[in-house]
């Protein structure tokens, strides 16, 4: 459910994976554009990953109906802030049987819920059918099949087991998880300090600021995470580390390309507009900060973010708030 540049890379892995391990199945997206959807007809999607062939048994639809007709598994691809309207008006056509898996990385305003949990909510299904998926999953990388690793992770492990291996590519490797909100929360934040990275990238800052960035960046995570309930360990892995390297690091990484922008001078609605798609940090930053104050999580490198993106901190003054934190051991 979502026509994006991840929502078709993942149906891609999805095709590739039945036809490596002779699954029989039929792959189905959902599009809100007519013109995206059209163009799978001809295994591709020119609008988000332009030069990439899809497998054939992939198929598109406008119709959230006919997407989601008898589905084992039901992907949920689209921008955070939009999943509760989007899936209020699809719960009625989700089979209950069926399995839902988050590929988003947002905290939803006003509520600053995690994804699993708004589908929880909507769908009234049991913790044991909704897991996440997340990684350094840059969506352009895996389309042109580069390794890459993943973790998938849900309450019940033999429902993580039985996503993993629907999704187990020659050049895609998933691994399992029992840590729902660990996973979630190094998704969610990554996005937040890649603005961070990008912004001091953006300000021609050097490699030992956007390593520090990086290295505390992970730090504030775990504090949130293991106040949330979450194994500190799985911050050391693919869905914390291994996600937060890659968003920080690269080009393709929408988070790291608005704050390079924000670092040059333009505000949030500029940078907007210059985006063809959404980069969740935006978003979903204040809703990181909010859940920390509660929390009682001391977030400095969130916080200065927010300041910015609020328009409450010139960006000229943030390298300063970004380690200001009182003197403590490192592990504090």
């Amino acid at each position: 459910m979502g026509a994006g540049s991840w929502g078709t890379t993942f149906a891609k892995v999805l095709g590739d994976a039945a036809a490596t391990h002779g699954f029989a199945r039929s792959v189905r997206v959902w599009g809100r554009s007519p013109e995206v959807v059209a163009d799978f007809s001809r295994h591709r999607n020119v609008k988000y990953l332009d030069g990439i062939m899809l497998p054939e048994g992939i198929t598109a639809t406008v119709d959230p109906a006919v997407a989601l007709d008898g589905a084992e598994l039901v992907v949920l691809a689209v921008p955070a802030q939009s999943l509760r309207s989007q899936l209020a008006g699809w719960t009625a056509h989700v089979p209950p049987d069926a399995v839902v898996l988050s590929l988003m990385k947002g905290l939803e305003l006003g509520t600053d819920k995690r994804m699993s949990e708004v589908i929880a909510e909507l769908t009234g299904l049991p913790t044991s059918q909704i897991a996440v998926l997340s990684g350094p999953n840059l969506a352009m990388e895996i389309a042109r099949s580069q390794p890459t690793g993943a973790v998938v992770a849900c309450t019940d492990h033999e429902t993580a087991q039985w996503i993993a291996e629907s999704c187990t590519a020659p050049y895609f490797r998933p691994y399992m998880s029992t840590d729902v909100v660990g996973v979630e929360i190094g998704g969610i934040v990554k996005n937040v300090i890649a603005l961070a990275v990008g912004i001091c990238e953006g300000k021609e800052m050097g490699d030992n600021t956007k390593a520090t960035v990086i290295t505390r960046g992970l730090a504030e995570t775990t504090r949130l995470a293991v106040a949330l309930g979450a194994d500190p360990i799985t911050m050391s892995g693919l869905a914390g580390l291994g996600d937060l390297v890659a968003t920080c690091s690269s080009k393709l990484s929408r988070n790291h390309t608005a704050g390079s922008l924000l670092g040059q001078g333009m505000d949030v609605d500029q940078v907007g507009a210059r985006m063809t798609q959404v980069a969740e940090g935006i978003k979903s930053a204040p809703a990181v900060l909010e859940l920390a104050q509660r929390h009682g999580v001391d977030m400095p490198i969130t916080s200065a973010v927010v300041a910015v993106l609020k328009g409450e901190l010139p960006v000229d003054q943030l390298e300063p708030l970004l380690l200001a934190r009182q003197l403590k051991s490192e592990g504090d």
